[in-house]
């Protein structure tokens, strides 16, 4: 289902804009139905609640990866720390297709959010590599310790996409007329 099987039969001036239903998509975000049905979802808030939480886990993590990197000590805290940013990940990931589906109808790859899924495929698998390395005790820890860099440097070049179209959905919404009451 596609944002075209919501739309209202009288399209608005940001509907029309999206004319393009391919990944890449250009001009408005979200229509006038996904607007409304993102701020009337509860996943919105989820989404909300968890990207802070990761973040501050991955900072906390970074540090702890770094620490045994540069020290050798604190493998156990290191290891511990990224089984926890890689559980909140998961439950990110999973609250956050959730969220797709419910705005644009679409589990994962909705054309508005297509590059960050996509992008968000190689977080979950460098993240799941670590677990894998771990869980069957394959390689050193520090190629584990590599493994979660790599991870967190491809969770910072998603995070910026996700922040990027959070600012993208405010301009959008600070450059639409705002209904006045009768």
């Amino acid at each position: 289902m596609t944002w075209q099987d919501h739309a209202s039969p009288v399209a608005s001036a940001s509907e029309t804009l999206r004319t393009d239903d391919s990944p890449g998509i250009k001009g408005a975000l979200y229509s006038a139905d996904e607007r409304q049905r993102r701020d009337e979802s509860v996943w919105t808030i989820v989404q909300g609640v968890l990207a802070p939480l990761q973040f501050l886990v991955f900072i906390a993590s970074l540090a702890l990866v770094t620490r045994y990197l540069m020290t050798g000590e604190g493998a156990f805290a290191a290891d511990l720390s990224i089984v926890v940013k890689t559980l909140v990940l998961y439950t990110i990931m999973v609250t956050g297709s959730i969220w797709e589906k419910v705005v644009f109808g679409k589990w994962l790859f909705a054309p508005a959010f297509f590059w960050e899924d996509v992008f968000s495929m190689l977080v979950l698998a460098l993240h799941t590599l670590y677990l894998v390395m771990l869980l069957g005790a394959i390689g050193t820890v520090e190629e584990r310790m590599l493994v979660a860099l790599a991870a967190y440097a491809a969770y910072v070049v998603n995070a910026v996409q996700f922040l990027l179209k959070l600012r993208a959905a405010r301009l959008q919404a600070a450059s639409e007329p705002q209904a006045v009451p009768a």
